[in-house]
């Protein structure tokens, strides 16, 4: 049972996490004349260090042997990087590309998403208004498809390619941390393969960038590790349905962010379709809870 003071900490640290990734673009921001396929190349590099590091600090590099015990592990484990690394990339692309507000859109899907791949692959029966959920989402997609004649690609890569890898998570037996650090570590040939390759043709950011840019290219896996710790810590320490509902501050933080700070385009029709897709995720999320409440009273 965990203490209130406990709670207390573990809440801190899961609202810390959630509101850095919702700041995060104001990072990314930073380095936009590097293309996104680079920084993602050197996010892979500098947070496997970082990674590393923390586990020899925890004593549980052996944790890392798992990840490579047989073939289908291995398939796994790499299928989950790519999807990973495919995740950060349209991310990262979008935010320097002025489509931070799609990019938040792809991450409030993410739990509609997650339940219908629940529903698809697992064959997990859903509730009324689970299905009414997922329909009003698919109706604010289907209002930016024929009223903007827009497919909100961003978002929908985002959606899929986080619920895809979550899906494969379910299926590890490894921890956050050493998980990441083998999905980073079987990235790794790649990524220095063409960073070195780009440094070789005088493309690369290293050299090239002015001493600031350095700074924040050298940083990327701090920032890749720190919401990760806040959140481990976080996610030990308080019930699920807390930290699902604490997953909407990022993307509603990169919202406000798209909107108020660099004044990206939102009108009508975008307030209608993200108004179906809000107004889903509220009967998503009380559902969850009124489906907590009936078990816990269930087993009173």
């Amino acid at each position: 049972m965990t203490s209130p003071a406990n709670a207390a900490r573990g809440a801190l640290a899961a609202t810390a996490s959630f509101l850095f990734w919702g700041l995060v673009p104001l990072y990314w921001k930073q380095m936009s004349s590097i293309a996104s396929i680079e920084l993602i190349m050197h996010r892979i590099v500098w947070s496997l260090l970082f990674l590393i590091g923390i586990l020899a600090w925890q004593n549980n590099l052996r944790a890392l042997r798992a990840a490579f015990a047989h073939p289908r592990l291995i398939g796994l484990n790499l299928l989950s990087s790519l999807l990973l690394a495919a995740n950060w990339t349209v991310y990262v692309w979008a935010v320097n590309h002025g489509q931070i507000i799609e990019s938040s859109l792809g991450y409030f899907l993410v739990p509609l998403v997650n339940v219908a791949l629940g529903s698809l692959l697992l064959h997990e029966r859903l509730r009324t208004l689970q299905w009414l959920a997922i329909s009003l989402a698919a109706g604010g997609v289907i209002t930016l498809l024929t009223r903007l004649g827009h497919i909100p690609w961003i978002a929908l890569a985002i959606a899929g390619t986080w619920s895809g890898y979550g899906l494969l998570k379910k299926k590890s037996a490894l921890g956050a941390i050493p998980g990441l650090t083998a999905e980073t570590l079987m990235l790794l040939p790649l990524a220095l393969g063409l960073l070195a390759w780009w440094h070789h043709t005088g493309i690369g950011a290293l050299g090239r960038v002015d001493w600031w840019q350095h700074i924040l290219v050298l940083s990327v896996g701090i920032v890749t590790a720190i919401p990760l710790l806040l959140f481990a810590y976080g996610a030990q320490r308080i019930p699920l349905t807390t930290l699902g509902l604490l997953q909407y501050v990022a993307p509603s933080v990169q919202f406000l962010l798209g909107y108020f700070l660099y004044h990206e385009p939102f009108d009508l029709v975008h307030l209608q379709a993200y108004a179906c897709i809000w107004t889903g995720l509220i009967l998503y999320t009380g559902d969850g809870f009124w489906t907590q409440r009936h078990h816990l009273r269930a087993n009173i």
